[in-house]
């Protein structure tokens, strides 16, 4: 049963910078996972259902308009999860827009927590590692037009895998 993931990707440079650090710092798990803002969290698919999903996500896509995203900052959401991102501070709410479009349908998933735009840049790390990332990435600052987004797939091996892009608007 495949594991899918539905994000925008952070384009060239930032995403090798953003993925770089994370990694420099001791997630191990940086390596396996392309630096990205999250519009559907993993989420378990049988085979047969990869093709309505595919034609459900087109559907969404075309819901949504491109939009800029400014990413500034850093954030953190502890206490309650070990992690500290990248703000969003441009873009917000078409990122809203989008993953509330994304998770209808055949993708209609109960979230842990409220949906929040961000990009993650230390996870399940130490206090200390976390309130690194979080002080040595608050200046960190880019802007890009979001234009699409993609399906994600998870490989044991090489992690998760863009497997088809859906464009806006």
């Amino acid at each position: 049963m495949p594991t899918i993931g539905v994000a925008i990707a952070i384009p060239e440079p930032w995403a090798t910078e953003l993925q770089d650090y994370r990694t420099s710092i001791g997630d191990t798990t940086a390596s396996q996972i392309p630096t990205h803002i999250t519009l559907l969290p993993p989420t378990e698919l049988e085979d047969a259902e990869i093709a309505s999903v595919s034609e459900h996500l087109a559907e969404a896509a075309a819901t949504v308009e491109p939009f800029g995203i400014h990413l500034r900052g850093t954030g953190t959401f502890r206490p309650v999860s070990p992690v500290v991102f990248v703000t969003v501070v441009e873009g917000i709410s078409s990122c809203e827009q989008l993953a509330d479009a994304v998770r209808r349908g055949p993708l209609e998933v109960d979230l842990r927590f409220p949906y929040h735009p961000h990009v993650t840049i230390a996870h399940h790390l130490d206090d200390a590692t976390l309130d690194r990332a979080f002080a040595e990435l608050a200046d960190f600052e880019c802007s890009f037009d979001a234009a699409c987004f993609s399906l994600y797939v998870h490989d044991d091996v090489t992690g998760w895998v863009p497997t088809r892009e859906f464009g806006l608007g």
